[in-house]
This record gives structure tokens, C-alpha cells and sequence, in this order.
């Protein structure tokens, strides 16, 4: 029997286990008195303040929203509940729309948040900044029997598991849950037609929901031509740091990237969110892709993607 070899990593399997590559760090673990549970509120976020997009204009008709609580129809991660949130915007367009999804979706939802992005939403579509799109927020799944936590509360170890398997694999199984079933669910939900043009698709992260974002779209930049990642976890939790290298030695795909991360991001036993950042920015501008990368004061929150999300939706989809 040959030896198996690790694709990209040049080392046969018994090397890689026996290097301990193959091991996953839990949430709690301690390594030379360092562990994964480092602050993420840090001084530098009250630079930032929500975009004044987010203000709501009771002279701007708001989009509508409609809720789905345990949605439990996955295949692919079978075995979950998620809630789901469609946003429809104010509109007479009833085809051709365009597509955004959010993971993490109700931090991006959340009136009383650093992003509050259907007040962005219905903001940008009302002063013609943006053209018309569908957004669905998405969570990630909970293994059945596991409760919800809310908001700015830290998750189950069994929901935080289950999410790092969605968001942080570098398969494309969470691109085929979004393909094959989170889309056809929900446009059969508000009978709309989208577009299948990749650069009027968009999508959203934030940490592990970022490198969520880019993965998806990598593996199938023909689906999703356009990624916004906030403080995107492309470090060793299952192989995302591997994307800088990916990138120069991969020729160069139609995606569009707009990366934001900061001074006082994590910097735990997995890695430095504000190097492995500054890695995936080298790598893009290296391999000629359309990128901004903004590097700020703040730590690992929403707070500056918050302030920059409306310039970063007209960004992505060239209206600024």
C-alpha cells in the first residue's frame, strides 16, 4: 500500500498525524497558558459607530421580513435546527433580483447592533445607491434539542461545534446547503426570481461566518462572484490558513473581496486574526484580485464592518 500524501502540503499522513495536524482544538483549551476564550471586546471599538445608513428613515419604506424559527429541513447537516430571515425589499421587480446572504444573520439583523443592515438595506434601495436584492439571514445550525443563545451570549459547546463544522470546513458542503437548499427554500417562500449573475451576488461574515463566505465562493465563484468578510478566521481551525497560499498558487477566479479586520483582533491558539488577514490581502493583491482590505483599531466584533457596511455594499456592487 502507498503512502497517502496531504494535497498542498508536500507530507505524507503519518507525518501530518504525527505532528498532531490532525488534531482540533476545543473552545476551552489551554496551550502554554493561552487559551481560544481571549477578549473580543477590546478599547478600540468605540472608535466605530454604526453607518449612518442604518439610521431609519420613517420617510423610506421599509423592506418586509419574514421569520423562520428551527428550520430543520437541512440534508446535508441533517440532524439541525436554524432560523432563517428573509428580507424582501420595497420593490415592483419581481424577477432578476439580486442575492445577499448573511451567516451569523441575526448579529447583522439586529436593530440595536453595530450593523443593522435591513435599515441599510431599505436605505440604499430607496436612494437608488444600491439596485434591488434579496437577503436571507441565516444561523447556523444547533444539533436537535440544543436551545438557541441570544444575542452577545456565548453558544452551547454542542451549537458551537456544530458551527465551526458549517463554517469553518474548507469542503464545499456549506456552499451545496446554500445552493441545493437554503435558495430553493427560500424563493419558494416569497415567489421571486433572482439573478444568476455571480457579481450581483453577494456573500456576508463575520469570523468564522467570513471565511464561511470566501470558501463558498471559491469553491464556486460562478455561483457567488462577490465576498464581505469581517475579521474572517482564516487561521488553523480547520485549514483556512491555508487560503493565502491557495490564492498565489491558484489561478485567479472571478470573485470580488472586501476584507476588514483590525490592530485588536484575536490573537489565540489558532492563530493572529490581524496576520492572517494581512495574509489573505498580500495573497489577493499578489494574484491581481479586485480587493479591499481595511485594517482598523478595533478587535474581533462587528463594530468597524458596522460603520463601513454601506460603503462596502456600494463597493462590491460599483455604485461608489
Amino acid at each position: 500500500m502507498g503512502i497517502l500524501f496531504i494535497i498542498g502540503l508536500d507530507m505524507d499522513f503519518i507525518t501530518y498525524e504525527k505532528l498532531g495536524l490532525n488534531n482540533y482544538l476545543l473552545r476551552d483549551d489551554i496551550v502554554n497558558g493561552r487559551s481560544n476564550n481571549e477578549p473580543t471586546d477590546v478599547s478600540g471599538d468605540v472608535n466605530y459607530y454604526p453607518c449612518s445608513d442604518s439610521n431609519k428613515n420613517f420617510n423610506v419604506p421599509e423592506g418586509k421580513i419574514i421569520h423562520f424559527s428551527d428550520w430543520n429541513h437541512s440534508e446535508i447537516f441533517s440532524g439541525t435546527n436554524r432560523d432563517i430571515s428573509i428580507y424582501v425589499p420595497v420593490t415592483s421587480k419581481t424577477e432578476d433580483l439580486g442575492l445577499i446572504i448573511l451567516q451569523d444573520g441575526d448579529s447583522y439583523m439586529n436593530l440595536n447592533g453595530p450593523v443593522r443592515a435591513t435599515s441599510v438595506f431599505d436605505n440604499l434601495i430607496h436612494n437608488k445607491e444600491i439596485d434591488p436584492f434579496i437577503a436571507i439571514f441565516v444561523m447556523p445550525g444547533r444539533p436537535k434539542g440544543v436551545k438557541k443563545n441570544p444575542i452577545g451570549t456565548l453558544r452551547t459547546k454542542e451549537a458551537h461545534f456544530q458551527r465551526s463544522i458549517e463554517y469553518d470546513s474548507c469542503d464545499d458542503k456549506y456552499l451545496k446547503f446554500l445552493q441545493n437548499e437554503l435558495i430553493p427554500f427560500a424563493l419558494n417562500e416569497i415567489n421571486i426570481e433572482i439573478t444568476d449573475d455571480p457579481s450581483r451576488r453577494l456573500l456576508i461574515g463575520m469570523s468564522s461566518g467570513g471565511i464561511c463566505s470566501f470558501n463558498a465562493a471559491w469553491h464556486d465563484p460562478n455561483s457567488f462572484g462577490n465576498v464581505i468578510s469581517h475579521c474572517g478566521s482564516f487561521t488553523n481551525i480547520r485549514g483556512g490558513h491555508n487560503y493565502p497560499s491557495l490564492i498565489r498558487s491558484t489561478e485567479k477566479k472571478p470573485i470580488k473581496v472586501f476584507l476588514q479586520s483590525g490592530k485588536l483582533d484575536l490573537n489565540n491558539i489558532y492563530g493572529n486574526w490581524s496576520l492572517s488577514n494581512k495574509e489573505m490581502a498580500s495573497a489577493l493583491k499578489f494574484a491581481g484580485y479586485s480587493y479591499r482590505f481595511e485594517f482598523g483599531a478595533g478587535g474581533h466584533s462587528l463594530n468597524h464592518g458596522g460603520s463601513l457596511f454601506a460603503e462596502s455594499l456600494k463597493w462590491i456592487f460599483n455604485t461608489k
